[in-house]
């Protein structure tokens, strides 16, 4: 067969599937646009973890100046400045702090100076008891050279002296958060009015309305949570102080302020921190003494827990223990000791600005619910006649047609 007879064969592409076969257009760009999300994605999330301790420090000042703006609105209603109101505010924070920490560093201060004058008394008490248990002949040249020349304690004093560097940055950088804590929160409770205004020029009417209110709910909300938790505070240390010095325990005021404001200030832990150190102090001086002091606090709790801490937080933060204990445990697990610290008044906020969104409506009494024990028939026939009451009338249309049928029943 000649050449020019041969069949083209299938396998050439015509110029239609050229076309169809090129990259799409838009696919270069989709692609670009990806990676270009990606990129920012990646940037924002380092920056989110660069910037979380910032962030941090400004939460906790955004909630700092809402506890102290209503003391620095009454100051600003009586004729001052609002700038020198939140100063003279922090001013007196400041001086109860370093006071607080003054009395309890002196007694820490006195313990730490009577354990090291009596420790050879102590030391010599417990070889004393080992020789006579063991009937071993220790001496306490001995115990201390061995103690001196030991590996662990030259191997802690060579880590302890490489950590100085390490320990100092801490403390450092402790103290740069801790004055960028009050430098913002001094300008939130200073310029509030100012700040609530700049915020709500970039929101339309209906939402000014609403952010206004969420933020005077959140003022009142954690205002009053530490208010309110200052005067427990204040009872508590009272008490266990008048305690303190019956016994004759040592450093009674310092004690007492620290059991008031460890075990109102620290969640869930608090009350335990808060009654072990008078425990151990009182324990120094007699073992019975130790035994009275915990009972004390057991018993305090229980009365502050039914009977103080209701009635003093019923209106300023009304919610309910275990919904508080959950706040706690998932601010915690979000944030830290600062998640734990925040997250009652913000629970507290939260519920409150939602309360106003959410209808409720009546429901029926059950007896269980006020903790009556009504049994039998006598409590079922009354909630049925409750609910008999609760139920809506009927429509106008099926009463009168059920009145036009009882009037043909009686003709019949």
């Amino acid at each position: 067969m000649p050449e020019s007879d041969e069949i083209p064969s299938n396998d050439v592409p015509r110029p239609e599937d050229r076309s169809d076969a090129r990259m799409p257009r838009w696919l270069p760009r989709a692609m670009v646009l990806a990676l270009a999300l990606v990129a920012c994605f990646q940037l924002a999330t380092w920056g989110f973890h660069q910037l979380i301790t910032l962030l941090l420090n400004v939460l906790i000042a955004f909630f700092l100046a809402l506890a102290v703006e209503p003391a620095v609105d009454w100051m600003a209603a009586r004729g001052m400045r609002r700038g020198l109101a939140t100063g003279l505010v922090f001013v007196g924070i400041l001086v109860a702090a370093a006071g607080f920490f003054a009395l309890l560093g002196s007694m820490l201060a006195g313990q730490i100076a009577n354990m090291v004058e009596e420790f050879p008394q102590y030391l010599d008490s417990v070889i004393s008891w080992i020789n006579n248990t063991l009937h071993t002949h220790l001496s306490r040249v001995q115990v201390q050279n061995n103690l001196l020349k030991s590996d662990w304690l030259q191997k802690y004093v060579t880590d302890s002296a490489n950590n100085v560097l390490a320990v100092s940055a801490t403390v450092l950088g402790s103290l740069f958060n801790l004055l960028t804590v009050a430098l913002f929160s001094f300008y939130f409770a200073a310029d509030g009015p100012r700040l609530r205004r700049a915020l709500c020029s970039v929101l339309p009417p209906h939402r000014q309305a609403e952010v206004l209110r969420a933020w005077e709910i959140a003022v009142a909300k954690t205002g009053g949570y530490l208010y309110s938790r200052g005067l427990m505070a204040l009872i508590s240390g009272i008490a266990h102080y008048v305690l303190l010095e019956i016994l004759g325990v040592p450093y009674a005021p310092a004690l007492g302020m620290w059991v008031g404001l460890v075990s109102q200030f620290i969640p869930t832990i608090g009350t335990y921190l808060a009654g072990a150190l008078p425990v151990l102090i009182a324990f120094t001086v007699d073992p019975w003494y130790a035994l009275w002091v915990f009972g004390f606090v057991v018993i305090y709790q229980q009365f502050e827990n039914y009977l103080l801490q209701p009635r003093i937080t019923a209106k300023t933060v009304d919610i309910h223990p275990a919904v508080a204990f959950g706040s706690v445990v998932a601010g915690t697990a979000l944030m830290g000791a600062v998640g734990a610290l925040i997250s009652i008044p913000a629970t507290a906020t939260l519920q409150a600005f939602l309360g106003a969104y959410v209808k409720r409506y009546e429901v029926t009494d059950d007896p269980r619910v006020h903790g009556r024990r009504e049994r039998g028939v006598r409590a079922l026939a009354r909630m049925r006649r409750n609910l008999h009451d609760a139920q809506p009338p009927a429509p106008l249309e099926d009463r009168k047609a059920d009145g036009t049928r009882a009037e043909g029943q009686d003709a019949g």
